[in-house]
């Protein structure tokens, strides 16, 4: 992708983003937030849940 292309590629996004209404981009962005990972998935994967999961298993016992 040439450079030019990328300029007209960015400037298109940022033109539809502002011809939107603010509450839509407000909500749009709240919907954004609630679509996420939770903050230890996000950072470090599946490590912090195999690690909650073996010390259930580990208390139970």
């Amino acid at each position: 992708m040439k450079t030019n292309d990328y300029v007209k590629y960015m400037t298109q996004q940022f033109v539809q983003y502002m011809d939107q209404p603010k509450e839509e981009r407000k909500t749009k962005k709240i919907q954004k937030k609630e679509e996420r990972a939770p903050f230890a998935n996000r950072w470090f994967g599946m490590i912090p849940l195999s690690f909650m999961l073996w010390y259930r298993k580990r208390k139970e016992r």
